[in-house]
C-alpha cells in the first residue's frame, strides 16, 4: 500500500514541496464541517477555491453534488483570492478524486489526475480538530507535491497557492464565525 492509499496523512518534508495553512475558528467543529464539505457553497465564501464542482471522469457535472470518496473534482482556483471571478491570469483549473472522506475523523483530501504522477502528483488534506487550550475549531490544510512539474510549480505559483491557501483558511473562519453568530 503506497502512502497515499492509507489513511494517514503524508509527510510533508518527504515530497518535493508542500503548502500549508491553519487557523483557529470560533465556530463548532460540526458546524464547520458543514460548511467546508458544502462544496457547491464556496462561491458564496471561499476567496481561494471558487468552484467545487463533482464530475464524471469526463468533467460533465454530477447531479449528486455530494461528497464520497472516489468522486471525481474539478476545482477552479483564484490565484488572487478574492469573491470575484479569477481572471485568465489568475485562474488555476484542477482535476482530481476525493482518496480520503472521514466525517467521523474531520478530515478530507483528494489526489490529481490531470497526468501521470512522474509529472505531476498532488494531494490535499484538509483536517478539524479542536484546540484544547482555547475549544475552538483548528482547521489545518496542506498539499504535497511530487513529480518533475512539482518544482516548476513550486518556482512559478508557489508563492500565490500560499497566499491562497492562508485566503482560504480566513474566508473559512469569516464564514463560520458569521454562521454562527446567526444562529
Amino acid at each position: 500500500m503506497s502512502p497515499s492509499d492509507s489513511h494517514v496523512p503524508p509527510v510533508l518534508s518527504e515530497h518535493v514541496f508542500h503548502v500549508k495553512s491553519s487557523i483557529l475558528i470560533d465556530a463548532p467543529r460540526d458546524k464547520v464541517w458543514e460548511i467546508l464539505m458544502d462544496f457547491p457553497s464556496y462561491e458564496k465564501w471561499n476567496t481561494f477555491a471558487r468552484h467545487m464542482t463533482f464530475t464524471n471522469p469526463g468533467k460533465v457535472p454530477l447531479e449528486d453534488q455530494t461528497i464520497s470518496e472516489g468522486k471525481h473534482l474539478k476545482i477552479v482556483a483564484n490565484m488572487a483570492p478574492s469573491l470575484s471571478e479569477p481572471s485568465y491570469m489568475n485562474r488555476g483549473d484542477a482535476f482530481c478524486i476525493v482518496s480520503h472522506f472521514e466525517p467521523e475523523n474531520y478530515r478530507v483530501a483528494w489526489k490529481s489526475d490531470m497526468m501521470p504522477g512522474f509529472l505531476l502528483a498532488t494531494e490535499r488534506w484538509q483536517i478539524l480538530t479542536v484546540d484544547e487550550a482555547t475549544g475552538k475549531t483548528k482547521y489545518e490544510t496542506f498539499e504535497v507535491f511530487d513529480g518533475l512539474l512539482a518544482y516548476f510549480v513550486k518556482f512559478f505559483v508557489g508563492a500565490k497557492l500560499e497566499r491562497g491557501f492562508a485566503a482560504a483558511g480566513e474566508s473559512l473562519k469569516k464564514y463560520a464565525e458569521e454562521q454562527n453568530n446567526q444562529a
